[in-house]
């Protein structure tokens, strides 16, 4: 149970008809486990649809334009091999971040009987989100685009069209860090491509290159069989090929910078145990921490092995939410910061034997 500062209360109320029992009406057949999970928001879709896009492009061009068109054949291999690894393994993340439920809570459980059921005591609340109609268990936030309350709720992020909450953001650091590798690896071949075969091939671009090419074939194959091909650095025409590649180094080092800076705030959520939208709530408040090993095992499912960089292996089972997960113990008005006593407060004193359900 939390600590709540009573000065952080709002919409108080104690009456039972403020449960509104007739609005809120739980599923009634609820998901069963592992039932998929998508957000059909048009801009979350689109842009999951334009991730798997420059993915894909990256793939084309790093195949097609530097590694099938080159001569040496151990290069292309051992490239091709872990670029396409670090690729599949980024989609698969994606998909997983995408498609597994952040871990909403279930909806319209804010019913009447379900609160009785809890047996509150004197000092205890149940936070109510008006907007789903469910009972928030600490560092549960609601979501306007996924319009579910998600438990460790990060932010949403419309790149993978889902929350990142507590059952996903395993799927999130791997994504981010997988784009971040091939974005990486990506510079790292275009530039060896340019200083391989811009001076040596392209500036013999005209009439020239074909009465010169086997000639000049025979020659590196002979002195240099382990360098990349100068004459067919590419199937495509210099121009083209040289348009494909900068596009290709936008992408990488746009995609580089972003991944990098979203796999650090991960990691270090992670680390803290504290979520970006609690970080932002708590400002100048601290806020007590457990430690950040546990917190890192819990995420990833488990002790240090290789199933942490494996998207199809989950995180830790949460486990099954119990009474006191959905109450909240209320601070003792001594220990909060204001003084000054309030009107709810005041209220607060004189009716300690009623219910609570703070609207929030």
């Amino acid at each position: 149970m939390m600590l709540i500062p009573t000065h952080h209360f709002r919409d108080i109320e104690r009456k039972p008809e403020y449960l509104q029992p007739e609005k809120c009406v739980p599923l009634p057949h609820p998901s069963p486990v592992g039932t998929m999970w998508f957000i059909r928001d048009g801009c979350g879709i689109a842009c999951a649809v334009v991730t798997w896009f420059l993915v894909l492009y990256a793939e084309f061009v790093v195949l097609f334009v530097m590694l099938i068109p080159s001569r040496d054949y151990v290069y292309s291999i051992i490239n091709g091999i872990m670029f396409n690894l670090l690729a599949f393994l980024a989609l698969a993340s994606h998909c997983r971040a995408m498609l597994t439920d952040p871990g909403a809570v279930p909806k319209g459980n804010a019913t009447k009987e379900f609160i009785e059921s809890l047996q509150l005591k004197p000092g205890q609340v149940v936070y109510k989100c008006p907007k789903c109609c469910s009972i928030k268990p600490d560092r549960a936030h609601h979501c306007s685009v996924c319009k579910r309350c998600i438990r460790k709720m990060d932010h949403h992020c419309p790149w993978v069209n889902n929350c990142v909450g507590e059952n996903n953001q395993k799927y999130f650091v791997l994504f981010t860090m997988y784009i971040a590798l091939i974005s990486l690896h990506a510079l790292i071949m275009v530039g060896f491509h340019f200083l391989h075969c811009f001076e040596e091939d392209w500036t013999t671009y005209g009439p020239i290159r074909e009465e010169t090419a086997e000639a000049r074939i025979s020659l590196h194959e002979k002195k240099q069989p382990l360098k990349v091909s100068s004459t067919e650095c590419s199937s495509f025409s210099p121009p083209t090929t040289v348009i494909l590649l900068i596009l290709l180094c936008f992408e990488g080092l746009l995609f580089l910078i972003f991944t990098s800076v979203m796999f650090g705030t991960q990691v270090h959520s992670i680390c803290t145990d504290e979520t970006g939208i609690e970080r932002l709530k708590r400002k100048h408040q601290p806020r007590e921490h457990t430690g950040s090993w546990k917190s890192v095992k819990e995420t990833f499912g488990g002790d240090f092995s290789l199933n942490w960089f494996n998207p199809f292996s989950g995180p830790r089972h949460p486990k099954p939410l119990s009474d006191s997960d959905w109450v909240r113990q209320v601070a003792s008005l001594s220990d909060t910061e204001n003084t000054e006593t309030t009107e709810e407060q005041s209220e607060q004193r004189k009716d300690e034997d009623s219910v609570e359900v703070i609207d929030e």
